[in-house]
């Protein structure tokens, strides 16, 4: 059997932006590993390709060893084709078997099992092709398939699946390095210290109320507190920092300051004080001294957030914090609101008051408002030094699928730099 994971360019694909604009949603983070993961452990898959949007295939293929886009994978195998949107844990349908399909309400595939011999009935040049003729060819699934549906799902599922992830590891115990005084509270066993990570002198670590699980060559520098359930990341460090409970914090972040119930997705820095709450962060963005994120309301109602910088969505949370696409820069004093959308490939200059709720890719918020900037080369320049710095390298295929990003997410700047223009010119008047 070979386990198809696709992402594929449908309406629902915004609701994970601005993280999922240049990575496919099966990489996204909830506990201590990503969907992707989450879903080849519960198949049970060793044979497994991928199909995402063409512009982010090249970079993909760079840190993947995954097949990717390629049609001829669709073929000779049994199949069983699976919606990254999937949620793992309630995914009951066996790997193998009678050839049948699943889709939601609007009309999006969530899961394809095709048998070998029931290849023949369908169109396989192409994973569209593959969908829409199994959609016409197989019966319909009977059950309920569960599905991740906005970024904030996985930011409020995250403490629960902390857990569940660490019981599913089945570590506990130190085999890196301890300076004592350690004070530990709770069970030993609900913490895992990786090797090669390092645990320096007067650092709390609480796994009463969760586990805690500390991954190979992580740093925790004196004066930490970290409450579980908590993961953090490979090679990552902690600088006296404040880790409330429900984080999980990916590989190679500099972390200070205080951060709850909040995932990083990795390479990112937070080193000084500020509060981040009930947000997602992407790679590669720097958050200056005392950035701080709200994520509750004064009157405690349910937050709403604005993906396309329109429409507000209701969360049904009172607790959501920002959404920080790649690659964006903060200054210090910077201010986000609840439920903010910070777009990718961003410059933020604090005001000294919370910022827009919706603030575009690309965008240069300088003197409160939205400008163009010095444009994307100069940003395009900062990401290439930024990730020269931890030795990773800013390739063609980077390049072209920011591109394409920046096509992408034009309508909404667009708009943005005209508001803002109006907004300055009414100043000078």
């Amino acid at each position: 059997m070979r386990l198809v994971l696709f992402d594929r360019q449908t309406e629902s694909r915004i609701n994970f932006y601005p993280v999922a604009l240049c990575r496919p949603i099966w990489e996204l983070r909830c506990g201590m590993t990503s969907l992707g993961e989450k879903l080849i452990a519960k198949i049970g898959a060793t044979d497994v390709v991928g199909f995402l949007p063409e512009y982010i295939a090249d970079v993909y293929r760079e840190r993947s060893d995954w097949t990717i886009n390629d049609a001829a994978s669709l073929g000779a195998e049994d199949l069983l084709l699976v919606n990254a949107r999937v949620k793992a844990e309630s995914f009951e349908v066996a790997p193998t078997g009678p050839s049948q399909v699943a889709f939601d309400d609007n009309g999006e595939c969530l899961f394809a099992r095709i048998a070998k011999e029931d290849l023949g009935k369908l169109v396989t040049d192409s994973i569209d092709g593959l969908i829409e003729s199994a959609r016409e060819a197989f019966p319909r699934y009977e059950g309920e398939i569960a599905t991740w549906n906005y970024t904030w799902d996985l930011i409020l599922s995250n403490p629960e699946q902390l857990t569940k992830d660490f019981a599913a590891a089945g570590r506990s115990g130190n085999v890196g390095h301890v300076e004592e005084p350690l004070a530990i509270r709770g069970s030993r066993d609900d913490v895992y210290i990786g090797k090669d990570a390092r645990v320096h002198p007067m650092v709390v670590i609480d796994a009463e109320h969760g586990p805690v699980y500390i991954d190979d060559g992580a740093e925790i520098h004196p004066f930490t507190r970290i409450e579980g359930p908590c993961y953090i990341g490979k090679k990552s460090i902690l600088l006296g920092a404040k880790c409330r409970e429900g984080n999980s914090i990916g590989p190679m972040c500099r972390v200070g300051g205080e951060v709850e119930e909040s995932i990083i997705q990795g390479y990112s820095n937070k080193y000084h004080d500020g509060f981040l709450g009930h947000a997602y962060v992407g790679e590669w963005v720097n958050l200056g001294a005392l950035t701080t994120n709200s994520d509750l309301k004064n009157d405690y109602s349910d937050v709403s957030v604005m993906l396309d910088g329109k429409h507000a969505i209701d969360t049904g949370s009172r607790k959501v914090g920002s959404l920080i696409g790649d690659h964006t820069k903060t200054s210090i004093g910077t201010l986000f609101n609840t439920g903010s959308y910070v777009g990718a490939m961003t410059l933020i200059a604090g005001t000294g008051k919370p910022l827009p709720k919706f603030i575009p890719s690309f965008a240069w918020f300088l003197e409160g408002v939205v400008t163009k900037g010095f444009g994307k080369r100069k940003l395009f320049e900062t990401a290439k030094i930024a990730m020269g710095r931890r030795d990773h390298e800013w390739t063609p295929a980077q390049e072209a699928m920011w591109e394409e990003i920046f096509k992408i997410t034009a309508e909404p700047r667009m708009d943005a730099i005209k508001k803002g223009r109006r907004a300055m010119r009414a100043q000078r008047s």
